[in-house]
C-alpha cells in the first residue's frame, strides 16, 4: 500500500499527539524552531504542515 505525503504527514501528527499528548504541539513547535536555526528552509515547511495536521485533529475534538 502507498501513501501519499499528505497522509504520511497526517500520521505524523497523530503519532506525535499518542507519544506526547498535550506537549505535542510545543514539541513540534520547537522542532520548527530547532530548523529554522539551522536555515532548513524545506524542514520548516515540513513540519509546518504536519503542525497544520495537528491543529485540525485537535479542532475536531476527541472521538465520541
Amino acid at each position: 500500500m502507498n501513501f501519499t505525503d499528505q497522509q504520511v504527514r497526517l500520521g505524523a501528527a497523530m503519532l506525535l499527539l499518542k507519544r506526547y499528548g498535550d506537549r505535542a504541539p510545543l514539541m513540534l513547535a520547537n522542532r520548527i524552531g530547532e530548523l529554522a536555526l539551522e536555515g532548513d528552509e524545506v524542514g520548516v515547511a515540513l513540519w509546518q504542515n504536519i503542525a497544520r495536521h495537528m491543529d485540525d485533529i485537535l479542532r475536531a475534538g476527541p472521538i465520541q
